[in-house]
């Protein structure tokens, strides 16, 4: 112990050389209220005690040297400070514009204030609106700034206040470890962040003992005892000041029907205050035989007047912080120490909206004794801050510095990070379902809608502008700004007017249709549109495997079949629009006939309503279901049947799907011959099932030179969706047209 105390005077003594020979370190504390001076006077006393380090400068200003809240600079005097400025800050009116205006008069007086004391550092307190006033001028004018009890949580405007005092002050002391904690996660200097505990607890946790029977006679009566009376502390909460007031009236009826003495200290200067004195007048509470209404009471005797008290009632941070340390009852009105540390002793109200409310709470309190708390200090804090005080050298940068944690990817300046934003209405127009989605430049459905497939032209178009509709208004909400609307729709399409010429059988009255206008019309967004498969085959190249693909063709094998061929990174679409359509590409002359009317086609071997057809015919003849399959009386046979069934080793099945493959891959090699791809996807829910039947129908029947393309299955999980956003997407950010 002796070591480590004589290594802090040669660090103490190391820190004075630096700045300057015998220079004193000029101190300026400025008080604005009662409240604050309860803890930055054990700081003040301190401080004077030990004039070869420092001198001390004193301030007063804000509801001191106002009447109606007790002149409160006396006590000041009293404790036989030199008030060096009396600076009056207080715009009376006491609403939020009164406050604001007390912050500017501050503003404008403090200045020639701090030029003439010039001080090395200003000693700031809390959350206060003059507080606020206090930091930003010394953080302006160059002058240090040592804020008390940052880092603390509660309600109202008073946490703003407090965080925005924090990013201004240059060191800092703290109450509680949780405090610590929350200026660390702020970006504050570890380094200049000092655990002190609270600067009053200092006072509290040595005063309890002294002659407190006179104090409780002289503000309460002759007739009152120990643990029988009530103390009353309650202000404005300044973010919601009606329901303030019509609380503390509530608490006065509550105090008047439980009948026990009680001292009711007057509200301070925020905004409500004049509203709630008036509340008290007009319950007579000065006039009251068990009330005692005082503006102001000394901070040693209030020490005394809670430690004895059978209950302290109201919404003042002394009730959750100073009152712990004495084990008194405690009940928190409303909001605003909302977030505050507290111990046991303290009984939250949080919706005091009713007297019974009230009235419950103090008979549940009321003369209880706790266990005394001990989170806001432990009786050293002065000692902790004049030893810091000591450390600071004057020599270092003022500008402070911020501690932000690592980030690994800064985004802020990165055109991926703005684009993610922009967005595409994607719509997809299938054979059963209507679906809208939105879909982020980088492939994201951050909301997708879906309805069944109206039957009629009317009923479908008119679900499509609704659907729409409601997509863009929730784009708002999600972020996301909607560049244009992209529609996939099979059939054929005509891309440059945007009409669908004639679609398949399974989107009946759907030939002819201009769907470009009704919906740009409606939204005031350029609308493009193309057959599914086509995009699909731009989903891929923009989000799948098809980017950076010079040549590649996309194949879809679901309900039909259809795909896109990208030839030098353009999607063909053929002189009549009518390029790519791969479901009709001929493998047999005699094979079954094909929903276009035309026999032996791709799409009448290998799409689902071609497996469907081969399952409901093995199941007509029973020889679909084989053991491990079951299927109801209702259900109907689908291709997943026929897939289950060859899994299951149903050798007619297999057959079926093995002769579907085989027809993909010979329509694979008819393509691989005419357009000569270096990449061949296949896309759907049958991908998966096909691709080994194609990749053994290229090795044996593709010529040579073509045998070593790469079959893939697609990983994009909603290619219709992505490829109609492709095409907004692509179309809307190219630099170059």
């Amino acid at each position: 112990e002796v070591y480590f105390k004589n290594l802090s005077k040669q660090k103490q003594k190391q820190v004075m050389e630096k700045n300057g020979n015998n220079h004193k370190l000029r101190v300026c504390v400025a008080t604005c209220n009662r409240a604050d001076y309860s803890k930055l006077a054990p700081i003040m006393f301190g401080i004077k005690a030990e004039p070869e380090f420092f001198e001390l400068d004193v301030v007063v200003l804000g509801s001191h040297l106002i009447d109606d809240y007790g002149n409160t600079y006396r006590m000041i005097e009293q404790d036989d400070f030199d008030i060096h400025t009396r600076l009056h800050t207080i715009v009376r009116g006491e609403d939020e514009a009164a406050m604001v205006e007390s912050v500017g008069l501050a503003l404008v007086k403090l200045p020639d204030v701090l030029n003439r004391l010039k001080p090395d550092i200003m000693i700031v307190h809390g959350d206060r609106f003059d507080a606020l006033a206090l930091a930003t001028s010394a953080a302006l004018m160059n002058i240090r700034i040592l804020h008390i009890e940052g880092g603390e949580v509660s309600g109202t405007i008073d946490d703003s206040i407090r965080h925005a005092i924090t990013k201004l002050a240059h060191y800092h002391v703290c109450c509680t470890r949780s405090a610590e904690q929350h200026l660390i996660a702020m970006c504050e200097d570890h380094d200049r962040i000092l655990l002190a505990g609270c600067p009053s607890y200092d006072k509290l946790l040595s005063a309890k003992n002294k002659d407190y029977m006179s104090v409780i006679r002289m503000w309460l009566g002759e007739d009152v005892k120990t643990r029988d009376y009530i103390v009353a502390l309650q202000h404005p909460v300044t973010t919601d000041i009606k329901h303030s007031i019509k609380m503390f009236e509530l608490t006065l009826d509550a105090l008047i029907s439980f009948n026990k003495r009680t001292l009711v200290l007057f509200p301070n200067v925020d905004a409500g205050s004049k509203e709630m004195v008036r509340v008290m007048r007009k319950k007579g509470i000065e006039h009251h035989p068990n009330f005692r209404a005082v503006k102001h009471v000394p901070f040693d005797q209030f020490i005394q007047l809670v430690a004895h008290a059978g209950c302290m009632i109201g919404n003042s941070s002394c009730g959750v912080r100073e009152v712990g340390a004495f084990g008194t009852p405690v009940i928190n009105l409303g909001t605003r120490q909302t977030g505050r540390e507290t111990g046991e002793n303290v009984l939250h109200v949080r919706d005091a909206d009713t007297q019974d409310k009230i009235l419950h709470a103090l008979q549940l309190q009321f003369g209880k004794q706790y266990p005394c708390s001990k989170i806001y200090g432990d009786g050293n804090a002065v000692p902790r801050i004049l030893k810091f005080l000591k450390s600071i050298d004057l020599k270092e940068p003022l500008q402070k510095k911020f501690c932000f944690p690592p980030v690994k990817d800064n985004i802020s300046q990165d055109i991926d990070h703005i684009l993610e934003t922009q967005s595409a209405l994607a719509v997809d127009l299938g054979g059963t379902n209507l679906r809208v989605a939105i879909v982020s430049m980088k492939g994201e459905i951050v909301k997708k809608y879906t309805q069944l497939n109206p039957k009629t032209y009317e009923d479908r178009l008119e679900l499509i502008l609704k659907m729409c509709v409601e997509a863009a208004s929730e784009a708002v909400n999600v972020n996301c700004r909607i560049l244009g609307v992209g529609i996939s729709t099979g059939g054929r399409v005509n891309p440059r007017e945007g009409i669908v010429l004639h679609s398949t059988k399974l989107i009946q009255e759907w030939s002819s249709v201009d769907l470009r206008t009704p919906i740009s019309d409606a939204l005031h967004l350029p609308v493009w549109e193309d057959n599914d498969g086509n995009c699909a085959a731009l989903a891929e190249r923009k989000f799948g495997h098809g980017k950076g693909i010079e040549n590649f063709v996309t194949l879809i094998t679901g309900t039909g079949i259809g795909g896109g061929i990208v030839h030098q990174h353009e999607l063909i679409h053929g002189s009549s629009f009518c390029a790519a359509e791969l479901g009709h590409i001929v493998v047999s002359l005699d094979g079954p006939e094909c929903l276009c009317g035309s026999q032996g086609c791709i799409e009448a071997y290998a799409s689902g309503i071609a497996l469907q057809r081969e399952a409901k015919k093995l199941h007509d003849e029973d020889l679909l279901l084989v053991e491990g399959m079951s299927m109801k009386n209702e259900e109907v046979v689908s291709a997943a049947h026929l897939i289950q069934a060859a899994k299951l080793g149903n050798t007619k099945a297999d057959s079926i799907l093995r002769t579907a493959g085989t027809a993909l891959g010979l329509g694979v090699v008819n393509i691989l011959h005419t357009v000569n791809p270096s990449l061949v996807i296949l896309s759907g829910v049958l991908a998966s099932h096909y691709v080994n039947a194609v990749k053994d129908v290229i090795h044996r029947q593709a010529l040579s030179s073509v045998k070593t393309v790469d079959v893939v299955v697609s990983n994009l999980a909603d290619p219709a969706l992505l490829g109609a956003a492709s095409l907004v997407l692509d179309y809307t950010t190219r630099r170059i047209y």
